[in-house]
């Protein structure tokens, strides 16, 4: 215990103090397998104690992964907080799962069987299942996003279909998107999970802001490239929102019909900055 206080990790935290019971109903356990092997006792008795030594030791390991389980709810807290799940709703769901668990393996090693409980059980769970399958796929999907991470709250993304906007909730049913006019978009996770996304945050907030110009074939383009560059320089200094220090880049690139095109690339913080970068390009 002293030594897993010292260390950064919480897991061995969690494992000690999951430990701490159990291993001492498996002293107790271990006491009546001794007594079994270094002490006469009558057929009777010896397997009376072997039984409940078992018992025991089962019990021990059962009561070991609950509570190792229930420490490390704790650990993923944040994540639950993002998906709008409290700690003890996902605690009571597995303890119920451990304790069907344990109670199936403690019946099987009393001899007791298990088959038309395991089949009773099975036929429920198909039923539970296909009535929920629309929410447990959702909550899988949404417990996949949260894992993998593709999204985070705060995230400005784009969706296959079109929408685009910041992520402000990934719940456990759904996900919801605050678009730039203000309107939310609310996204079942399971399409969600299925969709192609354009996430403007990742790997990181800063991006290119690419500007298509064109000029007249009687341009001077060596001043027309000059001008540019100085309105550019000047947008990524001023301008709220331009990364200050990067050099922006001008590259001709066609031969259109009454036109020569060309591209600037400027670089902004984030996805909304180049909204107002664009425009005072434009107007300069």
């Amino acid at each position: 215990g002293r030594l897993a206080e010292k260390s950064e990790t919480r897991w061995d935290d969690a494992f000690v103090a999951a430990l701490r019971t159990p291993l001492t109903l498996n002293i107790l356990a271990s006491a009546g397998w001794v007594c079994i092997q270094y002490l006469r006792l009558p057929p009777d008795w010896n397997q009376t104690i072997d039984q409940l030594t078992r018992v025991g030791l089962i019990f021990a390991l059962i009561l070991f992964v609950d509570r190792f389980l229930r420490e490390s709810v704790g650990i993923y807290q944040k994540r639950l907080d993002e998906m709008n799940l409290t700690q003890g709703l996902v605690r009571a769901l597995l303890r119920l799962a451990v304790l069907i668990l344990g109670a199936l393996v403690l019946l099987d090693t009393l001899h007791i069987s298990i088959t038309p409980l395991l089949a009773s059980l099975g036929v429920a769970s198909l039923a539970v299942g296909l009535a929920l399958q629309g929410t447990l796929s959702n909550l899988f999907a949404g417990i996949q996003l949260i894992s993998t991470r593709p999204i985070r709250v705060g995230d400005f993304i784009r969706l296959q279909s079109g929408e685009e906007g910041y992520v402000s909730e990934i719940g456990w049913r759904d996900t919801r998107i605050r678009m730039l006019p203000n309107n939310m978009v609310i996204v079942p996770n399971s399409k969600l999970a299925e969709s192609v996304i354009t996430n403007y945050d990742l790997p990181e907030k800063e991006l290119a802001v690419l500007v298509q110009v064109g000029v007249g074939y009687k341009s001077d383009l060596a001043r027309v490239e000059k001008v540019t560059l100085e309105v550019a320089q000047d947008i990524q200094r001023t301008v709220e929102g331009g990364v200050r220090g990067f050099e922006p880049i001008m590259r001709y690139h066609t031969f259109d019909s009454s036109s020569i095109n060309f591209t600037v690339a400027m670089r902004a913080q984030h996805f909304v900055d180049q909204i107002l970068m664009k425009h005072e390009f434009i107007k300069r």
